[in-house]
Parts: C-alpha cells; sequence; structure tokens
C-alpha cells in the first residue's frame, strides 16, 4: 500500500498585519456581502478580484428557489472578470461572509465547484493566484488557489 499525504501551508494574519491592497480587497469583500441574494441561507458572502492591470471585479452569492441554480461569490467574480477582462490575469482573490448579523469569526473556505474555478483560473492565466479568506479572529492568506485542491483536474487530466 501506498499513502500520500498532503500539506497545505496557509499564513493566519490578523487585519494589521495584512498590505494595505490585502486590506482594501478585503474590505471590498466585506462591503459585497450587503449586495448579495440569500433569502434561503441567510449567508451572505461577498467577493473581490484584484487583477494585474489593477482593476478590481466584485461579487456576491445569489441564490435561487431551484438551489443548483444559484452561484458563489467567488465564482460570480471570477466569471465577471473573465467576461470583462479575457486577458488579464487574477492575482489576488479575497472572500467574507456575513450571517447572524456579523462577520463570520473563523475564515469560511470556497466551496469544491468555487476551489476548481479558482484553480481554472490560475491555470488559464499560467500563475497563481494569491487567495485571503477573512474572519473576524483572523485572516487566512494562500499563496495559490492550488493549496486548496492539492489533486488538481485541468485541462491536460482530458488529454488521452
Amino acid at each position: 500500500m501506498k499513502k500520500l499525504i498532503f500539506k497545505t501551508q496557509v499564513k493566519v494574519l490578523t487585519w494589521d498585519e495584512l498590505s494595505d491592497e490585502q486590506r482594501q480587497l478585503l474590505t471590498i469583500a466585506k462591503e459585497q456581502t450587503k449586495c448579495s441574494y440569500c433569502p434561503y441561507s441567510q449567508f451572505h458572502v461577498g467577493a473581490a478580484v484584484l487583477l494585474q492591470n489593477g482593476e478590481i471585479v466584485r461579487g456576491c452569492n445569489q441564490e435561487n428557489a431551484a438551489y443548483p441554480s444559484g452561484l458563489c461569490a467567488e465564482r460570480s467574480a471570477l466569471f465577471a472578470a473573465g467576461a470583462s477582462y479575457p486577458e488579464q490575469p487574477v492575482l489576488r482573490l479575497a472572500i467574507a461572509c456575513y450571517t447572524g448579523g456579523h462577520f463570520t469569526e473563523e475564515p469560511q473556505a470556497p466551496c469544491g465547484a468555487c476551489r476548481q474555478v479558482m484553480l481554472e483560473t490560475e491555470h488559464r492565466y499560467g500563475q497563481k493566484m494569491e487567495v485571503l479568506l477573512y474572519g473576524e479572529k483572523e485572516i487566512y492568506v494562500f499563496e495559490s488557489a492550488a493549496d486548496l485542491l492539492p489533486l488538481v483536474f485541468v485541462s491536460e487530466n482530458l488529454e488521452g
């Protein structure tokens, strides 16, 4: 039997330890929670994407009574960035969650579908995308979306 062990490195920072650019992007992600449409879960998620050209693209979760028809904040931001700026690599993605009248104390991880889209975004542009997950107590900073999804599935997997 062969056993594989995957390790993920994550920086755990406080608000004051972040760069100004990281704080700005997280502030926008937090503001975006107010734009979410989540009448079913009451779990507001905001996202902000920093592109190489300096543009910031916003996203938030959009629920639907037919649950599979909704869209997470991360994917709405990344898809909007790809549609509006198809040649611009994504440098950084910030995510914040708000529920029960306050932001979550601990950072919340993206769902599997969002992780796959994040990974595809990195693969598309051939460079890492920093991922920031906001929590009131601490912020997780990943150097790459691949750190969130160690067994990757990319275009090379489709080749015979």
